[in-house]
């Protein structure tokens, strides 16, 4: 599931209104943000990487002041990436002032926050860090998860962007090209972290395939909100295109809305498909089933019933270490599982 009430079909978000106060000034004293302002060479001189739009960004020097989308930074932390990221955009920070799930393991006092939801990025405070890059998902083509349309030119002046593709295609293909970018950062590929967090992956997937020929139980994965219930489509995200592909029998929706990434249902309709497990949205927008309860059609689904309702991170954190977690979480559901149809 890809949109709320808060976003649009083609996951692009509601644009904030107005402009940030005093950007020209600011854009013109960070000279367009060809080379930001890193101290001196990494890695031994010039960097290059090319990106999933096939856009190919150079520079003089490794990246030393890098901004990127929250889970994006979360991932190349599980990489030990995370070194020169000095502000990230999007979910960080909770009300209570604790790590949004998205920032994984990412230390979120130590960096500046540009903004924590969809329309909140502060152009102005971008410009102050003085960026060599801005890195996020790119969950359609050429466009730039999190990043404002209203102010995505002003952005861009301030320095290149690397986007890497979040959708149709399986996870495991994300997580590796994380993995290239995160080496090409300067990331020890090789370091204990990462080579036992690739076991660990390896491990719980192969468990994931054993539990789906074990118990072969429907699964649909799914969102709340107040007015509509949203069944997923296996065909485009990462994460359940990967778990299909291990054998999970997961549902797919008939009648799919614009962008293919779930159908809408009136909650009068939202028994269309009759799961066994419900793999439910966990993010912080959506409805959990404390809050899905007052639904007399939620209270009365067969997976409902009988209690048969795992969290869903439907943005994943693109790593082994993020991915892992969710894996293994949705094993001990459908081993735990039983049929209800």
């Amino acid at each position: 599931m890809r949109t709320l009430t808060a976003l649009t079909p083609s996951r692009r978000g509601i644009l904030a209104t107005g402009g940030a106060v005093g950007i020209g000034a600011l854009l013109a004293a960070c000279g367009g943000g060809s080379g930001g302002k890193g101290s001196g060479s990494a890695g031994g001189g010039a960097w290059a990487f090319t990106d999933d739009r096939r856009k190919k960004v150079s520079l003089a020097h490794r990246p030393q002041r890098i901004v990127a989308f929250t889970g994006t930074a979360a991932a190349l932390h599980d990489f030990g990436a995370d070194t020169h990221i000095v502000g990230v955009f999007g979910p960080t920070k909770l009300p209570s002032g604790k790590p949004d799930p998205q920032a994984g393991g990412l230390d979120v006092d130590k960096v500046t926050v540009l903004g924590n939801a969809y329309n909140q990025f502060n152009v102005e405070k971008y410009a102050s860090l003085s960026p060599d890059l801005l890195i996020t998902n790119m969950y359609e083509p050429g466009a730039l998860w999190f990043v404002p349309d209203d102010r995505k030119s002003k952005i861009a002046q301030l320095a290149p962007s690397v986007a890497l593709t979040a959708s149709r295609t399986p996870l495991v293909k994300i997580i590796e090209r994380y993995a290239e970018l995160a080496g090409a950062l300067g990331a020890d590929l090789k370091a204990p972290r990462v080579t036992d967090a690739k076991a660990r992956f390896e491990k719980a997937s192969a468990e994931l395939r054993a539990a789906a020929k074990a118990n072969p139980v429907k699964v649909l994965a799914c969102s709340g909100s107040a007015d509509l219930f949203y069944a997923s489509n296996p065909g485009i995200n990462a994460d359940l295109m990967y778990y299909k592909s291990l054998g999970v029998d997961l549902i797919v929706p008939d009648h799919l809305d614009k962008g293919g990434y779930f159908e809408s249902l009136s909650w009068e309709n939202a028994d269309k498909y009759r799961a066994d497990v419900l793999l439910l949205d966990n993010r912080t927008a959506t409805l959990q089933p404390k809050d899905l309860a007052t639904k007399p059609s939620w209270a009365q689904l067969p997976a409902v019933k009988a209690d048969q309702i795992t969290p869903w991170s439907s943005e994943p954190r693109f790593s082994y270490a993020g991915a892992t977690p969710l894996i293994e979480q949705l094993t001990r559901a459908i081993r735990d599982a039983k049929k209800v149809r």
